[in-house]
């Protein structure tokens, strides 16, 4: 089985994907945690207690480092651990420094399911691939290895919506620092309301933005929506 820590700070959504790990075959979640300093805590004490942590789920946005800067502090520290990134970070720095620092898989939020365990099935290929008795591997071996790992971020989501649609929504709500109704969101973005809602509430069930009733208004109260805390790339320097 290979282990899975989910490094998260939203617990609802560290527990949705939690969840994810658990209904994938041939995966184990070693625990969830919501900081970096506790992710190290729990790698320590499952690798003195033999049980290793094969792979974490890494949010970018952590309260006490970005999630760059734990990675590289995890390499300092020669914890060996393989590293997912599941972040809404998009920023090409960020992207470009999870390559450095050698995250393998990088999977933006919003997702479903589905592409989540395509995720984790290319990993688990990897995985077994590098897990040879030989001690040197060819080079189609290393290839072949390499090549499980190069998956696509464009299936995955629920029929009728569409990644440039999401996209356009997602970053209406980034730029705004106020929430939004799906009327202002249809408004702005010239779509039909049912339309815009359906984006939004794709988005708030998988923990990108915030979700909450609008008062003040006659009637029923209007939902409105709200980008999260978006992901800060570390200092140049990738200090704290």
């Amino acid at each position: 089985m290979i282990r899975v820590l989910v490094v998260e700070d939203d617990p609802r959504t560290a527990e949705a994907h939690g969840e994810y790990v658990r209904r994938v075959e041939g995966f184990e979640l070693a625990g969830v945690v919501h900081t970096a300093n506790d992710a190290v805590r729990a790698l320590h004490d499952a690798q003195e207690a033999g049980r290793d942590v094969h792979l974490l789920l890494l949010d970018m946005n952590l309260p006490d480092r970005h999630g760059l800067v734990l990675c590289r502090r995890l390499r300092a520290a020669g914890l060996v651990v393989d590293v997912i990134a599941v972040t809404a970070a998009r920023e090409l720095d960020v992207v470009r420094g999870a390559v450095a620092v050698g995250v393998v898989q990088y999977l933006i939020k919003p997702f479903v399911f589905g592409l989540f365990a395509e995720k984790l099935g290319a990993y688990r290929t990897y995985f077994e691939q590098l897990r040879s008795p030989v001690s040197r591997l060819s080079q189609r071996e290393v290839d072949t290895a390499f090549a499980a790992l190069r998956t696509s971020n464009a299936a995955g989501l629920p029929k009728g919506l569409s990644q440039d649609t999401l996209d356009a929504v997602s970053d209406l709500l980034a730029r705004r620092t106020d929430a939004m109704s799906a009327s202002e969101v249809a408004d702005e973005l010239r779509l039909a309301r049912i339309t815009a809602r359906r984006y939004l509430e794709f988005l708030a069930d998988s923990g990108v933005v915030t979700r909450s009733p609008r008062y003040g208004t006659r009637g029923r109260p209007e939902l409105e929506y709200a980008r999260r805390r978006p992901d800060r790339p570390p200092g140049p320097t990738g200090s704290e």
